[in-house]
């Protein structure tokens, strides 16, 4: 099961050659049971904010989540992935300060999977453009992520020319002292599971901090673990530094996650 939207009506081939074209909008992914979401207030803000800053324009979060569960009412499903793309179809890089109207690009597909692999990461010296919005310039990610692949890993992990950890490719990484969990600073996406987290962990007492992780230091930490849309998965090495996986950490860190209230992915009309 994949589908494509725009506004409200199936996608056809030309609207999406528009996106791929220009190449410029953002976008926020998310997991849909039985129709609720994690987390709702964060994907209408990340829509919203990022719309303004990238378009001048304003747009409705409410209003495109509704598309979202029309969509997946309308195919039928009550999980799915599901993935908010803000473009437009009339955007001209030749005039890109030209005012438009915002399209809303709803796409589904196949829920992910609970179960994760262990990852095996190997850093690269990387920071995203614009890393406060999750923007569609996804080619250095996967750029770094196939790197990564070819040299014998799983994924990719990147580093600031200070030499200290960002971000994964497409998840934020936490870090395990043995006695709290250590988010590193730096110019990354902050993602909604991230955010999540933070929220679960602080409500189930569960320490945290945020510091600056140097690359370098990793052998003084004992555990670490990716997060983004998808869920959780344990990190057990990155570059020549192994850990193993912490079943322990990870059982808590997903009953944190999953205390996190799931709310209609559209509201009712009051």
């Amino acid at each position: 099961m994949t589908s494509a939207f725009l506004n409200g009506r199936p996608a056809t081939a030309d609207d999406l050659r528009a996106l791929a074209l220009a190449n410029y909008g953002h976008f926020t992914s998310m997991q849909v049971r039985d129709g609720a979401v994690q987390g709702r207030a964060l994907h209408m803000r990340r829509l919203e904010d990022a719309t303004f800053a990238l378009f001048g324009a304003r747009l409705d979060g409410a209003d495109a989540l509704q598309q979202a569960a029309r969509a997946l009412h309308g195919a039928g499903h009550g999980d799915a992935s599901v993935r908010i793309t803000v473009f437009s179809t009339r955007f001209d890089y030749r005039d890109p300060a030209r005012g438009i109207v915002p399209d809303v690009l709803v796409t589904l597909s196949p829920a992910a999977s609970a179960d994760k692999p262990a990852l095996r990461v190997k850093s690269y010296p990387f920071v995203r453009p614009l890393p406060q919005y999750k923007h569609v310039g996804t080619f250095p990610l996967f750029h770094y992520r196939r790197q990564a692949v070819a040299d014998g890993y799983d994924d990719a992990l990147f580093v600031d020319p200070a030499g200290h950890i960002v971000e994964g490719s497409i998840w934020n990484l936490g870090l395990w002292d043995g006695q709290s969990v250590v988010w590193p600073e730096g110019p990354a996406l902050r993602g909604t599971a991230e955010r999540l987290l933070q929220a679960g962990l602080e409500q189930a007492c569960i320490p945290q901090r945020a510091a600056p992780v140097a690359l370098s230091d990793l052998g003084a930490f004992r555990a670490g673990f990716a997060c983004n849309a998808s869920g959780l998965q344990p990190i057990v090495a990155v570059d020549a530094v192994a850990w193993g996986t912490d079943t322990a950490l990870m059982a808590r860190l997903k009953a944190a996650l999953d205390a996190m209230r799931w709310e209609p992915l559209a509201r009712p009309p009051a």
